[in-house]
């Protein structure tokens, strides 16, 4: 297949994956790629990135120095570049990752309020985040995971503006705790509470089809048909599918749309494209830009495919 040729011709991180996903490679062959993030290509450039005091431009969530009035969030501080690091497939036991996150744990403190970085702090969108990252690597995350348990809301999903007085979840928190709490329970476990948690916020999207409000039915935002990577704390419906073939679970009717969504945007050549970039400041660029092909898109989209179609 064309597509996998090409995917292959590509970096490390992309690489170890389309041969565990999408092509049966033997696990050795895949665990020898992998092991290549570390040393070579986006992973190994980003890791050299890191400060002698643990951070990634200064800053926790933001960078130390940026001006509010620059086009888009900044994505160059730790939490998003962690959160590469754990896209790339960072072997969370090789010794550069280890490195990096001791200097994260000993140093790193969220603006918010000084707490360190694997202590959370009171976003449930960037505790997600956090929950994901510290399971990922090793940390102890589960003071995180009680907060977030303790603040999703009662229609099964969250929202950072609960603290504001929102009572209606949000697409975009909820896949973002979501995330977290398959990757907590992955790596530890889990708890009668959290997969509880975790399946009545899968239920919050799914009531709507990945897509639509469920009093009306009418499509939420027109931005979630359009396929952006990194996602950063964006919601659209690659990163919902995405996430329930995570899961791994036979796939549920109501993602039939979204699916549908996703095929249609298959291009003559089996690539997906780049459409909706999140402006603001980078480390470096992974992709040609939006409106052409996207190595990132077509991998997750096509193994998206093979979970719905296998099964």
């Amino acid at each position: 297949m064309e597509a996998l040729d090409w995917l292959l011709d590509s970096d490390p991180a992309i690489r170890w994956q389309v041969l565990r996903d999408l092509t049966g490679a033997p696990p050795e062959e895949v665990q020898a790629e992998r092991d290549r993030v570390a040393t070579q290509g986006w992973g190994a450039r980003l890791l050299e990135l890191q400060e002698e005091n643990g951070q990634w431009d200064g800053g926790t969530y933001f960078p130390a120095q940026f001006d509010e009035s620059d086009k888009g969030q900044p994505w160059t501080a730790t939490t998003y570049s962690l959160l590469l690091l754990r896209d790339f497939g960072l072997d969370p036991r090789s010794g550069q990752a280890g490195r990096a996150v001791e200097l994260v744990r000993e140093n790193s403190r969220w603006e918010e309020g000084g707490q360190p970085f694997f202590d959370g702090e009171v976003e449930p969108c960037i505790n997600g985040m956090a929950v994901a990252l510290g399971a990922y690597f090793g940390e102890n995350v589960d003071g995180v995971v009680e907060r977030l348990l303790r603040e999703q809301l009662a229609d099964g999903g969250w929202n950072c503006e609960a603290e504001r007085g929102s009572v209606r979840s949000s697409f975009g928190t909820t896949i973002n705790v979501l995330e977290g709490l398959l990757e907590y329970e992955r790596a530890t476990g889990g708890s009668p509470g959290s997969a509880a948690a975790r399946q009545r916020g899968e239920e919050y999207l799914l009531e709507r089809g990945l897509l639509r409000r469920k009093t009306t039915g009418e499509l939420i935002d027109r931005d979630w048909l359009e396929f952006s990577y990194p996602t950063r704390w964006f919601y659209d419906a690659l990163r919902g599918l995405d996430y329930f073939r995570a899961v791994g679970n036979r796939p549920d009717e109501r993602v039939s749309e979204a699916v549908e969504v996703l095929r249609s945007k298959r291009q003559r050549d089996s690539t997906w494209l780049l459409e909706n970039t999140h402006p603001g400041r980078i480390h470096f660029a992974m992709e040609d830009g939006d409106g052409r092909p996207s190595r990132w898109n077509t991998l997750r989209a096509l193994r998206v495919l093979d979970w719905y179609d296998g099964q």
